[in-house]
């Protein structure tokens, strides 16, 4: 298991550095005309930074109480887990929705 998740990490991360490259070059001729502050550098690498951690994070909790869940239920099948592992779910991904809210509010201060 540890393998595999450093393996997702690597992959993340080479995602998230090729999209902050894009995003660079894209507004590389902005900057040279002086249109690129320093605080919107940094706010637009908070916002890549917020959603890339928000769906590592949230993809990880998520695998990990799917996988207990139907751990517990092919443990004891009369179980009714099935109620309380989608509500928790649905809470996990509340937690992403608002990271994206808390991105758009960021990128709306930069724009």
């Amino acid at each position: 298991m540890g393998r595999k998740m450093l393996m997702f990490a690597m992959l993340t991360t080479g995602v998230l550095l090729l999209t902050l490259a894009a995003n660079a070059q894209e507004h590389a001729a902005e900057a040279a005309a002086g249109g690129m502050t320093m605080a919107k550098a940094v706010a637009l690498l908070a916002v890549g930074m917020t959603i890339a951690i928000a769906a590592f994070a949230g993809a990880f909790s998520q695998a990990k109480a799917v996988a207990a869940g139907l751990e517990g239920i092919a443990r004891n099948p009369g179980a009714a887990m099935l109620v309380p592992m989608l509500l928790g779910l649905a809470f996990i991904e509340s937690l992403v929705i608002y990271a994206l809210v808390i991105a758009f509010l960021l990128f709306g201060k930069v724009g």
